[in-house]
């Protein structure tokens, strides 16, 4: 048997071993989730319950028990998240921190926790876009045109693209259109023509407008927080004011358990006109080069590496950027 325990409203019941490891819909909330072996979940469960009874054992016989148990027990729990369907990164533990690294430099700091939490849809559409963008790419370059006009219907000429790229094309819009970022989606396969009608919702114009990237970046964070094992400290869109009275908004921050600071910007296009705004926030951050990124989608890497050489921010790709995180946070 395999057990089915929602992450949004906590309905619980057993079903069949062949859903097991499959995502499927809350039957009370509508919510998706993972599908679970029974053996497994109940043994996870009692591995927690008893740390967390050792740790209240500590914490009544010795008032000065070691902190990194804490932060092994966060990393363990943090192990089990479906990082697809989580709000973890919007509980007060994580955001605390966050905070008084910036108070501590004098830095005033707005959260919108609900910008990192993963529970809807916006994640998983992000990593089809980020992790197949040279195919992808024309198709959310194309939506964003349209939406800046005021419109909302799109038509993609797949005219000159090879069978392959249409078939990913074509499965990236039929899947947007089941997630509802679409409102209609139809291939005209004798034309060679794929129709759309976009949702105007303000979250979904906001999505293709480019907070997609910064979805992805998110997503790619915390599968890269659960392979090293650590539990994340990080945020999205988190708005900061400093002394002078300027703000600006910070696309990602991360924060690692030794307090080694990464801040990562998201662009595609056009970015050239705004290398001067980012130097001059990494030094009001006073953070290295190596913990400002710029990851700009679509860019070579040995363009990434070229500009990297002349400013004194750290220039990535979407296919490099994960790697270089994950060194900056060592």
């Amino acid at each position: 048997m395999a057990i089915f325990r929602c992450n949004k409203c906590d309905h619980i019941r057993e079903v069949g071993g062949d859903y097991l490891g499959k995502r499927v819909k809350c039957p009370e909330c509508k919510n998706i989730t993972q599908v679970y072996d029974t053996t497994a979940y109940v043994s996870a469960l009692l591995a927690k319950y008893k740390e967390q009874k050792h740790r209240l054992e500590l914490l009544q016989s010795d008032g000065s028990h070691n902190t990194s148990a804490v932060s092994d027990s966060d990393d363990d729990l943090f192990a089990s998240v479906d990082v697809h369907n989580t709000s973890i990164l919007a509980q007060e533990k994580n955001l605390e921190p966050i905070s008084d690294w910036f108070k501590k430099r004098h830095i005033e700091t707005e959260f919108n926790p609900n910008a990192a939490d993963t529970t809807g849809f916006f994640d998983e559409i992000a990593l089809k876009l980020g992790d197949d963008f040279d195919v992808l790419g024309y198709v959310v370059s194309q939506i964003k045109y349209i939406q800046s006009k005021g419109y909302k219907n799109v038509k993609l000429d797949v005219s000159k693209k090879t069978d392959k790229e249409i078939q990913r094309i074509n499965s990236f819009c039929k899947e947007a259109y089941e997630y509802s970022f679409l409102a209609k989606h139809l291939y005209q396969k004798k034309d060679k023509v794929i129709r759309l009608t976009v949702q105007t919702a303000p979250q979904i114009r906001q999505f293709f407008d480019g907070f997609w990237m910064e979805w992805y970046a998110l997503v790619k964070l915390l599968l890269l927080f659960q392979k090293i094992k650590i539990a994340p400290l990080c945020t999205r869109s988190l708005t900061v004011s400093f002394n002078n009275g300027k703000s600006n908004e910070l696309d990602l921050f991360v924060l690692s358990s030794s307090g080694v600071p990464v801040c990562i910007e998201c662009k595609s296009g056009e970015f050239r006109h705004e290398i001067d705004k980012y130097l001059t926030l990494r030094k009001q951050l006073g953070i290295s080069k190596s913990q400002f990124i710029i990851c700009v989608f679509g860019l070579s890497d040995e363009q990434a590496a070229g500009m990297t050489n002349m400013y004194e921010i750290t220039f990535v790709n979407q296919s490099t950027l994960i790697d270089h995180v994950e060194d900056a946070l060592r």
